[in-house]
């Protein structure tokens, strides 16, 4: 919580929401944050915490100064998890505390003490703000949010109600029974406080640019609904706002005027950032007299940093720390990250690979077996390891094991004890210097307590030249994946029009993925040929093991996979399993049938049933029909690689989503089940690359209602030759 709120607006969308009690501001934040998958700034949590601590101890509230000194120094954590934030002061959680009638009945001698409201204003701009920066949307509700917290806030909304709805509310929150006397408490606690509050604070009418929405009567999916048309107004125009006209990005050092020095420049290209746009005069200095270069591109080969360890450990939360966005998902669960996820990251002017893991663990069978076997393929292609720890448990038996398996691999390794947010964690985080590994660097992955050290460590372990591949952000890169022997490197030559790669027809001539940047249809692309994927990998020993290994890396840093079938032979078992792990990585999918021309009309009336039959699950993907060794329909591949590929790009805006949603569920609503009809609140989709949405139910949305929304989807938004994901989060409807 104790972060400076930035000068400028920061990344990510600040949503203000203000209103009297009762309006339902809480409840309507909670849901949206958990819809645009943001973090909640509960700001009344904070003066609840203020008036907890001076009852517990004794001080008057009508003193102050004094107050106002216990909200300068609280120690006070305030959780951002729109599942359930916590208030934690002094290390002790008083989430619950605090919500009590006895203190709903003092906190407005706090909330009325300007002295407390201006430091407090100024704690709130900061968390919200850093809120957005690290998920993404930061959601801020209570008092003076729109007009004095965040009056540069991206959406900023004034709720009302009714004085009778809102005392409604508030019995119904208290589990009150409706009679004379609750009335008369629910008038005391609510438009008592209203008349307190109004004495210091404005917010009982919408300042200029403040949306207000009366929710008198109105379910609290349609209140969410109408913030979410806001929100997606603002994504948009931040959208525009990034993608604007490109300024000359290198610093000028010198005064006005000045251009940088040509040292400047070639400092900036050697730290890699030869893509940033230079002006005129930038660009007189990078050249000699005849035009020529004077400085030479330089691309090396990124480290590559492999974070490990044990599963809920926190190590896709230290990705996102990382990053300064929010991309490895995160829940407050094990087993959330399978795979290994390559990510660019980059710290003080270092550019490397960043691999997130899932949890290993020993001895164990199945998806947790493989999910740990991937994490050891990620280590294996590490320049250095950062080995997560959690200081509050300390060393268990399953991270001495996984210390035994990082110790073969001969690479750097940093030890990071993770959790860690006060001075006792340092002490317990201290405790791991006995593990041989030299400083255990203490971090809180979560608040980012500790990350700038951590990084400087990972940096300096880092080699000059790493194992993995530069960062291309040039031509659009395409993997041609199938079985041994379908023809991939005969494709690749036939496109480049010249003998490119080796073809031979003996099966596994490819070892080694290729790379080759072709110009097709008036653009440059990267191909990548790969090895193929024979039948039992896991078993394969040798060469025929790492080059599986390798195309399946290759696949991870490609955005469409071609997958080659052989048209002349039934699809296999193999086949399928390639489209399948083509369809896990989340890549856009083309199927392209080689050696067409082979085809009799009796084999091409039974490809089409086992078409119909096998591949009903990737109906939505382009086929092309080819011929590596003539050409014939070669040139059909580009369109509908682009086709492909804009899908996979593809962003729905909140707004449009969710009117089609509504117009779908009314034409065809969730059937009954047990009495009960499961309702759709709101969706959103939370990102891109493959396509993945987020619905938010009053219950359970059978599989089939799930695959008829996706069928849907794919008609109205055309997600031709692109996996799109949807998960289902039930929500009880909660009264405002």
């Amino acid at each position: 919580m104790h972060t400076s709120a930035p000068h400028d607006p920061s990344p990510g969308i600040t949503i203000a929401i203000d209103g009297p009690a009762g309006s339902g501001k809480s409840t309507v934040s909670r849901l949206l944050a958990a819809a645009v998958d943001g973090g909640i700034v509960d700001t009344g949590a904070m003066y609840r915490a203020v008036a907890w601590y001076c009852l517990e101890h004794g001080i008057d509230l009508a003193d102050r100064e004094a107050v106002a000194q216990v909200a300068e120094q609280l120690d006070l954590q305030l959780g951002t998890d729109p599942e359930g934030a916590t208030v934690v002061v002094d290390g002790a959680d008083i989430t619950g505390q605090i919500r009590t009638e006895r203190i709903s009945q003092q906190v407005s001698r706090v909330a009325t003490n300007t002295l407390v409201r201006a430091i407090l204003q100024r704690r709130q701009r900061e968390l919200l703000f850093a809120t957005a920066a690290q998920r993404g949307f930061g959601i801020a509700e209570g008092r003076d949010i729109t007009t004095v917290v965040a009056p540069d806030a991206h959406v900023r909304v004034l709720l009302t109600a009714s004085d009778e709805e809102r005392m409604r509310r508030r019995a119904a929150e208290l589990d009150l029974v409706d009679s004379e006397d609750t009335r008369a408490r629910m008038a005391d606690q609510v438009l008592r406080r209203d008349r307190d509050d109004s004495t210091v604070s404005q917010f009982l009418t919408a300042a200029e640019g403040v949306e207000a929405v009366d929710t008198t009567g109105l379910g609290i999916e349609e209140v969410v609904e109408r913030i979410l048309h806001l929100v997606a107004a603002a994504e948009s125009a931040q959208e525009d706002a990034l993608h604007g006209p490109a300024q000359p990005l290198l610093a000028q050092p010198g005064g006005q005027g000045e251009g940088p020095t040509d040292q400047a420049i070639e400092s900036a290209l050697r730290a890699g950032l030869s893509d940033y746009e230079l002006d005129d005069e930038d660009l007189a200095l990078l050249e000699d007299e005849e035009g020529e270069s004077v400085i030479p591109e330089v691309r090396r080969n990124l480290p590559v940093v492999a974070v490990v360890g044990r599963p809920n450990v926190g190590k896709s939360t230290l990705v996102n720390r990382i990053l300064g966005r929010r991309e490895a998902v995160v829940e407050d669960r094990p087993g959330v990250t399978r795979d290994r996820v390559f990510y660019e990251a980059e710290w003080a002017g270092t550019d490397f690979w960043l691999v997130d893991t899932g949890g290993w663990e020993e001895r164990v069978q199945g998806m947790a077996y493989r999910v740990a076997e991937q994490a050891e393929v990620a280590v294996s292609l590490a320049d250095v390891v950062m080995f997560i720890v959690d200081a509050n448990v300390g060393i268990t038996t399953t991270d001495e094991q996984l210390l035994k398996v990082l110790r073969k691999a001969k690479v750097p390794i940093v030890l990071v004890a993770n959790k860690v947010d006060d001075a006792r964690g340092e002490l317990e985080a201290a405790a791991l210097w006995n593990l041989g590994l030299g400083e255990p660097y203490a971090v809180s992955a979560l608040h980012g307590r500790g990350s700038g050290d951590l990084l400087d460590a990972v940096v300096a372990a880092m080699p000059e030249e790493g194992r993995g591949a530069p960062v291309d952000h040039g031509p659009r890169r395409v993997a041609l994946v199938g079985r041994p022997n379908v023809g991939k490197s005969s494709l690749l030559n036939r496109l480049a029009r010249e003998q490119r790669v080796v073809v031979d027809d003996e099966a596994g001539t490819t070892r080694d993925p290729v790379d080759e940047k072709i110009t097709l249809g008036g653009k440059e692309w990267t191909f990548v040929d790969t090895a193929g994927i024979r039948r039992r990998v896991l078993q394969s020993q040798g060469a025929d093991y790492y080059a599986s290994l390798r195309t399946r890396a290759a696949l991870d840093r490609a955005e469409v996979a071609v997958v080659l079938l052989e048209a002349s032979e039934p699809i296999s078992t193999q086949d399928l399993k390639i489209i399948d792990m083509v369809l896990e990585s989340g890549r856009a999918l083309v199927l392209a049938f080689n050696k067409w021309d082979l085809l009799d009309e009796e084999r091409h009336r039974t490809l089409e049933r086992e078409i119909e039959q096998d591949l009903a699950h990737v109906a939505w993907a382009p086929r092309v029909n080819i011929s590596a060794q003539t050409g014939r329909h070669a040139e059909k591949l580009v369109p509908a690689i682009e086709k492909a590929l804009e899908s996979w790009d593809r962003r729905i805006p909140t707004g449009r989503l969710n009117a089609f949603l509504g117009t779908l569920v009314a034409a065809h609503p969730h059937p009954l089940r047990g009495g009960k009809q499961s309702r759709i609140l709101f969706a959103t989709q939370a990102r891109t690359r493959p396509p993945r949405f987020v619905i938010f139910a009053s219950g359970f949305l059978e599989h089939g209602y799930r695959r008829f929304i996706e069928r849907r989807l794919r008609e109205d938004f055309d997600f031709t030759g692109s996996p799109i994901v949807i998960g289902v989060r039930i929500r009880e409807k909660r009264r405002g």
